[in-house]
């Protein structure tokens, strides 16, 4: 007989998986919060070192302007990642309450979430240019672009498991006891949907980190020369050939952080 048995074999398998997105975490993290105070200005140009090759002063080498292209991609990860986490905390909140509330209100609620419906069937992409037409490129048009409908998701979400939730034996039991729909909503049904939604918001996250990259890279978003991800690989992009890691540095980073928070949210989700 063996001495490792199929379900240590299979464990022994997924553990260098697992070990990936946690050591990107553990790297990333520290990174984007020292990098400012240890790494050079990523605006500084230096017309001598255009495309240079990695070296001790430029770990990562130097873009079409003699800019570090790690202090760029630090700089401009902060950027990425914090407008991403803005933008789902505040959509969740709201989406979240919108679903809770419309989940209480019966009909009418029903009627409410046929128009988050309708909202969430619209393209993001879509959404970003008419609001870039309305407001010009920038970080306000960013963000409204993925704010307006990046709600819907967490309202149809948290709609669901509030109306799932309803219907348990506890609800009941509490409303026999005299407690009000408000106290229902918040002390019982939504105590209890709250880690779905939280392996939901990692899902959110990694979708709006790509799409905030893909409207900067398209020119609505964060505009050249302030270092973000999606805005690196379009400024990059003419140097593909010369100088491939223009493009693909930030290209991997954004890939490994959208990785790694999906990873969180499904261990958060399986929990």
């Amino acid at each position: 007989m063996s001495a490792t048995s199929p379900v240590n074999a299979t464990a022994t398998a997924r553990r260098p998986r697992r070990r990936v997105p946690v050591a990107v975490t553990a790297v990333v993290l520290p990174v984007l919060l020292l990098g400012p105070l240890l790494l050079p200005d990523p605006d500084a140009v230096d017309f001598g070192a255009l495309l240079a090759g990695p070296s001790a002063a430029h770990p990562l080498g130097t873009d079409q302007l003699g800019r570090d292209l790690l202090a760029r991609l630090v700089d401009g990860g902060r950027l990425t990642i914090g407008l991403s986490a803005v933008t789902v905390l505040l959509t969740g909140l709201f989406g979240v309450l919108v679903g809770l509330v419309a989940a209480a209100a019966g009909a009418a609620g029903r009627v409410v979430m046929r128009f988050v419906d309708v909202l969430a069937a619209l393209p993001v992409v879509l959404f970003g240019l008419l609001t870039a037409v309305a407001l010009g490129p920038g970080v306000l048009s960013l963000v409204l672009a993925v704010g307006l409908i990046g709600w819907t998701p967490f309202a149809r979400q948290a709609y669901a498991l509030a109306v799932t939730e309803s219907v348990r034996d506890y609800v009941g039991a509490a409303v026999a006891l005299g407690a009000g729909p408000v106290r229902v909503l918040a002390l019982h049904v939504g105590r209890n949907v709250v880690p779905p939604l939280l392996a939901h918001a990692a899902v959110r996250f990694a979708g709006t980190l790509l799409t905030v990259s893909g409207l900067s890279f398209l020119g609505l978003g964060v505009q050249p020369p302030t270092p973000e991800w999606g805005a690196m690989v379009a400024e990059g992009r003419e140097y593909l050939f010369a100088a491939p890691r223009v493009v693909l540095v930030p290209s991997i980073a954004v890939v490994l952080t959208a990785g790694a928070v999906l990873w969180w949210g499904r261990r958060a989700d399986q929990r």
